[in-house]
């Protein structure tokens, strides 16, 4: 089993328009509704591709409610932490003529101490029956760069493979607790450690005490960094246009995958890995909402081109 935390889940609506013009009314299609946070997209992403899998999150008010009722009917196994906070909600507008998306993520009510303490136990109780855990999203008020240190560090100090897909100091705060893999994009990246160079930012998050990092680049693929091998680039060769949110996700998915597969960290095929993540992240963009993989997934990973960076010069 995988277990993904998700801390700061939220109800995702999505619209689809034919043309965004900004100040004007759109008439759209009914907005689709579904349980979400990066956490769930992985669970959801990794369910669907028969993997064993628990969504660990929190819930409350009328929209926990409504996602609570969304996740239950999609299969997904999960495990809800009433909280005294409603779930927030984000908003996705798919531009078809632009192929672009304008989201837009509630911050997030406060977790009570209660309330933050009962998710960072929950995910330690579980992740201890894990083969890999993920720790996804952004940190709501009321749980701190501390609380995910620790969740980390004691799933590490127990043996269990740790992907962390976060931002900010807590990107930080997940590579010195020993994190063996990181997700940040290059934006993160360089706003966590001020180096525009993925290697470079992502040799800092390996200094500090992560074993690998995985930096999305968007149209231009992503780069595998580990602790003691080549970094390995992987990109599609041509571009794909559609719904992006979940593309991250995606490779969140590929990465945990191989994580729980491996016997170590170093034992990991970063060829492998890179060409994977690559081609699901891709063909997340092809799919309408997040969470979910285009059918031609795999025939994608076949086009994916893979070089070390030395021989890319």
């Amino acid at each position: 089993m995988i277990l993904t935390v998700t801390p700061n889940p939220a109800l995702d609506l999505t619209w689809h328009v034919d043309g965004l013009t900004p100040g004007a009314t759109h008439r759209v299609p009914a907005a689709s509704s579904r349980a979400g946070g990066k956490g769930v997209n992985v669970a959801r992403v990794l369910h669907t591709e028969g993997h064993p899998v628990i969504a660990l999150t929190t819930a409350g008010g009328s929209t926990g409610a409504e996602f609570e009722a969304e996740l239950t009917a999609s299969g997904v196994a999960h495990r809800l932490i009433p909280v005294g906070a409603a779930t927030r909600r984000s908003v996705a507008v798919v531009d078809a003529a632009s192929g672009e998306t304008s989201i837009l993520n509630e911050i997030g009510a406060p977790l009570r101490p209660e309330d933050a303490a009962a998710l960072v136990e929950t995910a330690a109780r579980l992740g201890r029956t894990a083969r890999a855990v993920a720790v996804c999203g952004s940190l709501p008020p009321g749980i701190g760069d501390d609380d995910l240190g620790r969740m980390v560090g004691d799933l590490v100090g127990a043996g269990i493979p740790v992907v962390a897909d976060t931002s900010g100091t807590a990107l930080l705060a997940a590579a010195r607790a020993g994190a063996h893999a990181l997700k940040p994009n290059r934006d993160e990246l360089e706003s966590a450690t001020g180096h525009t160079d993925p290697v470079t930012g992502a040799a800092t998050l390996i200094a500090l005490g992560a074993r690998l990092v995985v930096v999305s680049l968007g149209a231009e693929g992503l780069v595998v960094v580990d602790r003691d091998r080549p970094p390995v680039h992987a990109r599609l060769p041509r571009p794909l246009h559609g719904n992006a949110t979940g593309a991250g996700d995606a490779a969140v998915a590929a990465i945990a995958i191989a994580l729980a597969g491996a016997r170590t960290v170093e034992s990991v095929d970063l060829d492998l890995l890179a060409r994977r993540a690559t081609a699901w992240s891709a063909s997340a963009v092809l799919m309408p909402l997040a969470g979910e993989l285009s059918p031609e997934h795999a025939a994608l990973e076949d086009e994916v081109a893979v070089s070390r960076m030395e021989e890319a010069g």
